[in-house]
C-alpha cells in the first residue's frame, strides 16, 4: 500500500486496520465489500491479518509489563504481511477505481482524491484503447495499451491508468456493466494478467478504458468486448 495510506506507526496502523476491515464488512443490503469488488477470499486474508493483530496489540498496548522487542517485531510483520496483500491485490486502486466509491469510502481508506500533477480535462476522455495480446500459457496474458495512432504502449495524458473488467468462462457478458464482472487498473500501459491454470480451455471476456483514479468522473468509453480463449 501505498504510505501516503496506510500509517505507518503500530498505533495509527492499528486504528486503520480494524476501522478498515469493520467498514468493509458492514453495509446494506450489500457489503460494502461486495459493492467496492473486494471478494470474500481476500476478506478473509484480510480477517486472517486482524485475527493475529488484535491479540499482539493488546500486549504491546501494556507498556510496562507485556510490551515485549518480539510483540513489536511481531506487529511489525503483519503490517508488512498487510502492505504485501494489498501490493498483489491493488486493494486501494481497485478502491479508489471502483465506479461505487463514495466520499465515505475515500476518507475511510485515507485515499486522496485531490488533483493529479498532469493537467486534467474538464470533459471526459473520448479516446478508446487499442489492445494486442500475448498468451503466455498457464492461464496468463499479456495486455499492450495504446492510444489511437500510437505504435508504442503508453498511457494518454488525461488517464493515469488503465481500467479493465472482465471474467472468465463460456458465456461472454453483455457489456461491461454486468453484475459478477471482476474490475481492476493497471498504472502500466503493459501488464500481465495470470488467472491461473485452471482456466484453461475456458475464454477470458475483458473490456478496457483508459481511466483516472483522482477523477473517476473522466473515465474514457469502454471498448467492445475482447475475447480469447485462454492457453
Amino acid at each position: 500500500m501505498s504510505n501516503t495510506r496506510v500509517p505507518q506507526t503500530i498505533v495509527e496502523f492499528n486504528v486503520y486496520l480494524n476501522n478498515a476491515f469493520n467498514y468493509l464488512n458492514s453495509g446494506a443490503p450489500q457489503k460494502n465489500s461486495e459493492r467496492l469488488t473486494i471478494t470474500e477470499e481476500e476478506l478473509t486474508l484480510l480477517s486472517d491479518i486482524v485475527g493475529r493483530w488484535n491479540p499482539q496489540y493488546v500486549l504491546y498496548s501494556d507498556k510496562e509489563k507485556t510490551r515485549t522487542p518480539l510483540v513489536t517485531a511481531q506487529l511489525q510483520d503483519l503490517m508488512a504481511e498487510f502492505n504485501d496483500l494489498n501490493q498483489s491485490k491493488h486493494l486501494l486502486n481497485r478502491i479508489a477505481a471502483s465506479a461505487n466509491v463514495t466520499v465515505e469510502d475515500l476518507k475511510t481508506f485515507n485515499i486522496k482524491s485531490g488533483s493529479t500533477k498532469r493537467s486534467v480535462a474538464v470533459q471526459p476522455i473520448q479516446e478508446t484503447i487499442n489492445v494486442s495480446i500475448q498468451l503466455l500459457g498457464g492461464g496468463s496474458a499479456t495486455f499492450k495499451c495504446r492510444a489511437e495512432g500510437s505504435s508504442h504502449a503508453s498511457i494518454i495524458d488525461q488517464a493515469n491508468c488503465i481500467q479493465y473488467t472482465y471474467l472468465v468462462g463460456t458465456t461472454p457478458p453483455s457489456s461491461a456493466d454486468d453484475a459478477g464482472l471482476f474490475r481492476d487498473i493497471s498504472t502500466k500501459a503493459t501488464f500481465t494478467l495470470a488467472l491461473g491454470s485452471g482456466s484453461s480451455t475456458k475464454y477470458l471476456y475483458i473490456y478496457f478504458r483508459w481511466y483516472n483514479t483522482k477523477h473517476p468522473e473522466l473515465a474514457g468509453p469502454w471498448t467492445r468486448l475482447v475475447s480469447t480463449l485462454i492457453v
